[in-house]
């Protein structure tokens, strides 16, 4: 069971489940919850071994499994029991489950100010894994088309491309900006079980056992001990599902206001429902949700105020939460601008119609502004080559997600220009002497395919730093309705639009080998790139934990790091590359059906590195 810890990969999680047997019991939940059913029993499928064995694959890979909770223990305790024993201890969890404290620590917040954190134990986050790989797909069925936060398959660019539909496509031009005063702090424990019961999901035991996780004691950094009556700590692994489930009641009373509310008509007028409806006394309005973050759009501001009025009284009466008053409104975007997630949209008039207009929020280019150049002062004082090279793959991996994020705004050109004029001035002042316009840089490499026509590159001892100017708009897409996790064809649609996973990429550039050449860490990032991060051998897509690099002529045979010599491959199947005894050789063979190219390819490999073919 245990293999070295690294990140997750964004879509391991689904292949995970098909590995453990597991797809058809949550695609059968997906599809039971559709059609209405209600789920008196789930208990033994969270604590059957498969999920309990799926939940510590899953887990292993996160950045929280490494941190410690009141206990001291991370995942890395977990790693040395055996599979016997850890299945043991999981089941003893479900038949008595009593949480430890949630250790809580507070984390800076873009403006400065600090958020609060709950860090559970390991064990009581396995048990929150467990529960989430079963609640989700259930709730999934039930949750509304315009709630992307929190959600597989689900993004920020989903959120802004229906932005752009409502305001643009349907000229809906009022805003009304609700803000949550302390969302997750606040959240009614009485009001949430009520909902999961409404959802379908009944089985008492599983419900006793989220009561307990959500009245767990806090323990503050002083030392300080407190018992919740209200709230799910943010850090938890069932917090983000859990607020979802609490504010799908809001989505679906917006949208049965105006979307879902039904009409009676005659037949030669059933094509006409939104006009009948405008000849009505209801309020047009249209929510767009991410996590506790939302917007409600509005045709008239008569309307708009209205519907501020209705829903702050909703949230108060039905949720027990209150509205910030300072920090929420109503905007005509055809005179101000609306800011949601990094991002601010304006409507402009061009020629007799009206387009949106999308930039980077003023809060997103400074702290971006901030941020990379505090990296280039880093990089202007190294302790040597390699922390120098650390440093700039670093920088290239900020400019790399930042672009991927702000591509989807209009001007986002215009904001990176800002951005770069900036950040350049400080890259000429501290790295003076270093820089340099001309390198070399090969074709076949990511960063050069998607940066070597800009005049703005610039090399430091041969290192590209990527241009924070070179950026190019991108129109944002709504999510396909065929892709969902948890349906064959809906799968399908998943692995078939995927392609060079960003996040595996940023993630090799911001931690690069130790003790390895500054060309074997850019030859293997362009492998990954050139390869599509799959495995040359095997052809299936890798985790980031499953990256190997091999030396096809291994170094002590006289090879070396070019990107010729090198080549991406499965962690097991790199051991079985080199592997020499023949125990060895047949377990790794068991786990893997290759078929006589694979496997001839393989032997390609081990005659390089001296060893004897496989029959």
């Amino acid at each position: 069971m245990p293999v070295t810890r690294t990140k997750q990969k964004k879509n391991s999680r689904l292949r995970h489940a098909e590995y453990y047997d597991m797809q058809c019991a949550f695609d059968k939940l997906y599809a039971d919850s559709k059609n209405g059913k209600i789920f008196a029993s789930l208990m033994d499928l969270i604590a059957s071994d498969e999920n309990i064995k799926l939940a510590y694959r899953n887990i292993k890979r996160n950045n929280g499994s490494v941190t410690p909770g009141v206990d001291g223990k991370t995942i890395e305790d977990v790693e040395k029991l055996s599979e016997t024993e850890y299945l043991r201890i999981m089941r003893a969890k479900f038949r008595w489950y009593k949480p430890k404290a949630v250790r809580r620590v507070e984390i800076p917040k873009p403006d400065g100010r600090m958020r609060p954190l709950g860090i559970p134990s390991i064990w009581d986050r396995l048990v929150q894994q467990c529960i989430l790989q079963v609640l989700e797909p259930i709730c999934e069925a039930k949750f509304h088309e315009r709630s992307n936060g929190f959600r597989p398959n689900r993004s920020t660019e989903h959120a802004i491309a229906q932005v752009n539909h409502l305001v643009y496509t349907v000229g809906l031009h009022f805003v009304v900006d609700v803000d949550i005063k302390g969302f997750f702090d606040n959240v009614n424990h009485a009001k949430l079980i009520k909902q999961m019961w409404t959802m379908g999901i009944r089985d008492k035991t599983l419900i006793c056992i989220i009561k307990e996780m959500l009245k767990a004691p806090i323990c503050l950094p002083n030392g300080e001990v407190i018992y919740p009556s209200k709230g799910t700590p943010q850090g938890g692994i069932l917090s983000p599902l859990l607020s979802n489930i609490v504010l799908n009641e809001l989505d679906w009373w917006i949208a049965s206001q105006w979307e879902n509310m039904p009409m009676h008509v005659l037949t030669w007028l059933a094509d006409r429902p939104r006009q009948l409806k405008r000849t009505s006394r209801l309020k047009e309005m249209y929510i767009v949700r991410y996590a506790d973050d939302f917007k409600v759009f509005c045709r008239y501001r008569a309307d708009a105020e209205k519907v501020f009025i209705a829903i702050k009284q909703w949230l108060h009466e039905r949720l027990k939460l209150e509205v910030s008053e300072e920090k929420s409104k109503i905007c005509n975007l055809k005179k101000q601008y609306s800011e949601f997630l990094g991002f601010k949209f304006k409507v402009i008039r061009k020629g007799t119609h009206y387009t949106t207009r999308t930039h980077m929020s003023d809060k997103a280019v400074q702290r971006e502004t901030k941020n990379l150049i505090e990296q280039v002062k880093r990089i202007s004082r190294p302790k040597d080559d390699k922390d120098e090279a650390l440093m700039v793959c670093k920088y290239n991996a900020m400019v790399i997600g930042m672009q991927n994020y702000y591509c989807v705004a209009s001007c986002v050109s215009q904001d990176c220009a800002k951005i770069a004029y900036q950040v350049n001035r400080v890259l000429k002042t501290r790295l003076k002497g270093r820089l340099k316009k001309q390198g070399s840089y090969e074709l076949h490499n990511y960063i050069g395919q998607r940066y070597g026509n800009s005049k703005q590159m610039r090399y430091v001892h041969g290192q590209p730093v990527v241009p924070v100017g070179y950026v190019q708009y991108r129109i944002p897409h709504w999510k396909k309705k065929k892709v969902c996790k948890y349906t064959a064809s809906g799968r399908a649609e998943i692995h078939k639009n995927l392609g060079l996973d960003m996040d595996i990429l940023l993630k090799l550039m911001r931690n690069p080998s130790i003790g390895r050449s500054i060309e074997y860490m850019d030859n293997r990032i362009s492998l990954y790139a050139a390869q599509y991060g799959k495995c040359a051998i095997t052809g299936k897509l890798l985790d980031i934990s499953e990256i190997h690099c091999h030396h096809k002529t291994p170094v002590h045979m006289g090879g070396n790091d070019r990107y010729e010599n090198l080549i991406i491959v499965h962690y097991r199947i790199h051991q079985l590359i080199h592997a020499t005894q023949t125990e060895t050789i047949h377990k790794i063979l068991a786990e893997f059906d290759l078929t006589s190219k694979q496997l001839a390819k393989l032997n390609q490999l081990r005659l390089k590195a001296g060893l004897e073919e496989i029959s």
